[in-house]
């Protein structure tokens, strides 16, 4: 620890520290525009001048290490004369259209002004003018209000992983641009409207919405992927303007991915449910919510009386509250089923039954930092979990090692050391090779329920794999999405296991959604041999209840599942939104409202409990989820549907310690033979980052994105030379008895004998499931 006198003050701060560190530690403020937390020191802004003891001249505070016994002023004459004759200089060039300006009321630039700007400027030159540029559907620009911090270059680069934007040319000439004119196409570009101190880069769907001061700030909690990052809801006359990061150190740090940023455009989609319909004689009709509920009530007490009420079935989204999850299969259960479930792409269910606990992270997000060895199967990472990935970056240049096992090997934007590309079919082949060496490499034995299956030759990929894990510390294997949604989860998951303990290391799971750790705690899943979300589509029920969830996009079959909807007699669908396919097999429509309109709970992948309330009212007749789920149970005169607000129904799951009910551990499964794929070709199937669930398929903005193109068929030159395809070429793509049209695309990142083509989109919901055998053909 060092010694530092500033202004006065007395402070002990870490050896390596700057005079800017030691300022924030007193509570000192200093003006600065480049300097940022989380940023490298760039020092090019000169704001943060400061007068430092012997010092010939003023140092810039933020690029100034400690040293024991320095003294530094930060208000000083000196100071004060340095920072003032920057604020002239920055304002030379900088256009005085602050009353037109976005950034206008929240301007690092229009506060440091007020303090140390002259009233008036003694530049009479013409101002420079720098021509705005194209950065895509998400990020407008003003680029000749840019000071040149060049905050945005440094996050793109060292943040997202990905440099899109640099510096050219030099002095007043100096300008940010993207390379070759490209667009912005990061996950995580957003941030840079957060980064810019100025109102150079701001939020093209804001743009000229409202003022800042005009805007209600309200807390909440995304409803997308599993880390659960925190929000600021902007709202003006109870309608969300913005969104933007709520900074938490152990979460999200103080970033939002694009998908949390700018979904909230879907709020105000033409496809908003807001009147409770019924299906009478084909056509829909809009009635109030006591006919809606009792016609409901009737139907659901009609088909279990005739039926039994093991023919009602529930599934609901895991994007969906805790407390919707919980009141839905508790009203399920009172009534007499115990068909539930949240999984609704998942496709094998062997480890039912199996399970330890709920399966998470299996540590911390915030420990991710302290990993120096890390194995991820299956998984798009880098769009499964972009502030998940971006942590992981951070890691990487410290030294974790990261290995990768897929059937697709995108670009995550870290060094990946050791990666194998193999089919769908064979991953648990390559896992199991994994193990065997790394058992070799720590002379310990494999399980014996898995140790007939290691094969006795070892491949190269899977060799380096082992020794990367065997050299490390501390150890993690992580499971993505594309695993749990594979036809051979549970065995991936029993390997994976094994591949954890003999590193020492933990099992995890990143998780597909918001509840995905959640819909476990809430027992929405089957618990004594009730149908799972595969039985129940693929083995019709008569009546059913979806919960936030759309037929042809949210199941890993759409064609099974909209044909089990259309043959049952009662469909309830509770949503926010409507669309053509709930409209075709739907009985009732029920509009519930999305998670800016009523309050409740999610629980992120680390197991972390996460309440929030609503910011708006709800739109039209929309009502909160829980509250018609409650309303349903007392209208059937079922027991335990007596909850006044959210608060009680959360308290009712987490009355127990939710620490001592995560467990990724699995016993009694014993692994599946691997199958010969008859055809030739396996598919290998992915949700679109911006496609994953109802809310952010109907954001304008990122629908606009390079993530939301088309889907295409994917393949490497190999594959597509057997078949005697070319790259650009139309297809007849085949799965399950349904045929799509689509462009072929060469990609090497996709394993042989494979080809990739996208789920949960319009354009490829006939294809179904998302995995198994698929077949093309010449057009």
């Amino acid at each position: 620890m060092l010694e530092i006198e500033i202004d006065g003050k007395q402070v002990s701060v870490e050896d390596g520290s700057t005079v800017m560190d030691a300022a924030t530690k007193i509570g000192a403020y200093i003006p600065h525009f480049c300097y940022h937390k989380k940023l490298s020191i760039a020092a090019n802004c000169r704001m943060c001048l400061v007068q430092v003891e012997k010092a010939p001249k003023p140092l810039p505070a933020c690029a100034t290490p400690v040293t024991n016994g320095m003294k530094v002023w930060t208000r000083s004459d000196q100071a004060i004369k340095a920072q003032k004759g920057v604020m002239e200089f920055l304002l030379i060039n900088h256009p005085l259209d602050c009353p037109i300006c976005d950034q206008g009321g929240e301007c690092q630039l229009q506060d440091l002004a007020v303090g140390y700007g002259a009233s008036q400027s003694r530049y009479e030159e013409e101002k420079r003018v720098v021509f705005n540029k194209n950065l895509g559907p998400l990020v407008a620009t003003d680029m000749t209000r840019c000071i040149n911090c060049t905050r945005c270059v440094r996050f793109t680069t060292e943040i997202a992983g990905m440099m899109e934007l640099g510096q050219a040319f030099r002095g007043e000439h100096a300008e940010i641009m993207p390379f070759i004119e490209k667009t912005l196409d990061s996950e995580l570009s957003g941030n840079i409207i957060d980064l810019c101190p100025v109102g150079a880069l701001t939020s093209k769907p804001f743009r000229f919405a409202a003022r800042t001061w005009e805007l209600s700030r309200r807390k909440s909690i995304s409803p997308h992927d599993s880390l659960g990052s925190n929000l600021v809801v902007q709202v003006k006359h109870d309608i969300v303007k913005r969104v933007l990061p709520l900074e938490n150190e152990a979460i999200n740090e103080c970033w939002l991915s694009d998908k949390d940023r700018f979904s909230y455009e879907g709020l105000n989609s033409e496809d908003r449910l807001t009147v409770p319909m019924i299906k009478q004689d084909g056509e829909w009709k809009e009635v109030d919510w006591q006919a809606a509920l009792e016609f409901v009530a009737n139907g659901l007490l009609a088909t279990a009386k005739e039926n039994g009420p093991a023919t009602i079935g529930a599934l609901a989204s895991p994007h969906s509250t805790l407390e919707e999850l919980h009141l839905l299969q508790k009203l399920a259960r009172t009534l007499g089923t115990d068909n539930i479930d949240f999984r609704l792409r998942q496709w094998d269910f062997r480890a039912d039954g199996h399970r330890s606990g709920a399966p998470w992270l299996g540590m911390a997000i915030s420990e991710v930092a302290e990993l120096n060895r890390l194995l991820i199967i299956g998984s798009s990472f880098r769009k499964e979990a972009p502030l998940l990935a971006q942590r992981v970056r951070q890691a990487a240049k410290r030294g974790l090692q990261v290995n990768a096992i897929h059937a697709a090997s995108d670009d995550w934007l870290l060094p990946v050391r050791n990666r194998a590309l193999v089919a769908p079919s064979a991953m648990v082949g390559m896992l199991l090779q994994v193990a065997g060496a790394l058992a070799a490499e720590k002379g310990l034995s494999v399980a014996d329920e898995i140790a007939p299956r290691v094969p006795a030759e070892i491949s190269d990929e899977a060799r380096a794999i082992a020794q990367s894990l065997s050299s490390g510390a501390r150890v993690a294997v992580w499971l993505g999405n594309f695993a749990e949604q594979s036809e051979f989860a549970a065995d991936l998951q029993v390997v994976a296991q094994e591949i954890a303990r003999l590193s020492d290391g933990s099992l995890g799971f990143i998780g597909e959604a918001a509840n995905s750790v959640g819909g476990y705690l809430a027992k929405a899943a089957p618990i004594v041999g009730g149908f799972n979300a595969r039985q129940m589509v693929e083995q019709p029920l008569k009546s059913y209840l979806l919960l936030n969830a759309e037929p042809d996009l949210d199941f890993a079959h759409p064609v099974a599942t909209m044909a089990a909807l259309r043959g049952a007699r009662l469909v309830v669908a509770l949503s926010a939104f409507t669309s053509p396919a709930l409209r075709s097999c739907a009985t009732v429509l029920l509009p519930i409202a999305p998670f800016t309109e009523t309050s409740g709970t999610f629980v992120n992948c680390e197991g972390r409990a996460q309440n929030f309330n609503a910011v708006a009212r709800p739109r039209g007749e929309a009502r909160p989820g829980w509250k018609v789920l409650r309303v349903l149970g007392n209208l059937l005169e079922l027991e335990g549907f007596d909850q006044n607000d959210s608060e009680a129904v959360a308290a009712e799951v987490l009355s127990t310690d939710v620490a001592e009910r995560l467990g990724n551990g699995v016993s009694g499964i014993e692994l599946s033979a691997r199958p010969a794929v008859a055809g030739g070709l396996e598919r290998v199937s992915d949700v679109p980052i911006y496609f994953a669930d109802p809310l952010v398929r109907r954001s304008p903005p990122l629908q606009k994105t390079r993530d939301a193109a088309a889907p295409s068929v994917r393949a490497s030159s190999a594959t597509l030379a057997r078949l005697g395809f070319e790259a650009g070429a139309r297809v007849r793509v085949r799965q399950g008895g349904a045929a799509v049209e689509l462009a072929v695309v060469v990609d090497e990142n996709v394993a042989d004998k494979c080809v990739r083509i996208a789920a949960a989109h319009p354009v490829t919901a006939a294809l179904s499931p998302m995995c198994g055998e698929i077949s093309l053909e010449r057009v």
